[in-house]
């Protein structure tokens, strides 16, 4: 495997799985009456699950391999 697909392969997983925990989220806690922004559609509770996801994949990081400051 390149270091090219290693590099995305946790952010895709990540982005994956919040957008599955939106879709649950959407079913079981979504809003009945439709005026709630994130959860009115399961594709906006996607959405922004995934982007979510997204971002916890660069902060829970692997750490510092080699060059560590601290």
């Amino acid at each position: 495997m390149g270091n090219r697909l290693k590099k995305w392969i946790r952010p895709a997983l990540f982005t994956i799985g919040g957008a599955l925990i939106g879709i649950g989220y959407y079913f079981l806690a979504g809003c009945s009456t439709g005026s709630c922004a994130i959860t009115s559609t399961p594709l906006t509770s996607m959405a922004y699950m995934g982007i979510i996801g997204w971002l916890l994949s660069g902060i829970i990081g692997t750490g510092c391999k080699d060059k560590c400051n601290m």
